[in-house]
């Protein structure tokens, strides 16, 4: 699509047609695209913003960086602060902290297990150990559960023995569901006394604590 044809799309009343547009920009350099993007980031159609976030990933420069943390912190919708989320991870490691401000500032479950999975493949140690205690003490259940997953991707690295230690202070959570995750994390890490909680998760009255413990032996 020619490139006045883009800017007119950006303009018409059918959504479909400034989501096509938006599509059409990844075949522009970011000094093009960019600035197009930026100009349709308070489109009233929240799937057309979450276009926008997505299109804004795959031009990594400093305007695209900028434009996306405006997105994931003042847009109103959680979807789409979580795809810019998603799409600030595929700047790399240098935006570990400002997912981390993120997570700390955004109670959305949504967005939080977004900035979790995005930490979990990127190398960023400190930042995922944070998130994961900041999503720990939250009331989601489902961002619980994956923060507890995110511990797990520790070993290994700068903090194992701070995460295996944070695993081993909730192998007697009175929530089946923080014992299950407890489980499955632990079976990443070494020790006597990992071997010890698990053995002792192995008698849990929950089937599915058991069950996890129990994997890890087929």
């Amino acid at each position: 699509m020619e490139i006045d044809q883009i800017k007119a799309n950006l303009k018409a009343a059918d959504s479909q047609q400034r989501l096509k547009a938006i599509t059409e920009l990844k075949n522009y350099e970011a000094n093009i695209a960019v600035p197009l993007l930026r100009s349709v980031m308070g489109d009233p159609e929240f799937l057309v913003r979450s276009f926008v976030s997505m299109g804004l990933g795959k031009q990594l420069t400093a305007d695209s960086l900028a434009t996306l943390l405006e997105i994931v912190k003042f847009d109103q919708d959680p979807n789409v602060r979580a795809e810019a989320a998603n799409s600030l991870s595929m700047f790399g490691e240098v935006v570990g902290p400002h997912l981390l401000r993120a997570f700390i500032q955004d109670d959305s479950w949504l967005v939080r297990r977004t900035i979790l999975a995005a930490l979990m493949d990127l190398n960023c140690p400190e930042e995922l150990f944070e998130v994961c205690i900041c999503g720990l003490m939250g009331e989601d259940l489902t961002v619980q559960e994956t923060a507890l997953k995110g511990f797990s991707f520790l070993a290994g690295t700068s903090k194992q023995e701070a995460a295996k230690n944070q695993l081993l202070s909730r192998v007697q959570d009175p929530q089946p569901h923080i014992r299950y995750g407890v489980a499955k994390a632990l079976r990443k890490f070494e020790g006597s006394e990992v071997r010890e909680a698990l053995s002792q998760l192995k008698q849990d009255q929950d089937h599915r604590v058991v069950g996890a413990v129990l994997e890890q032996l087929l």
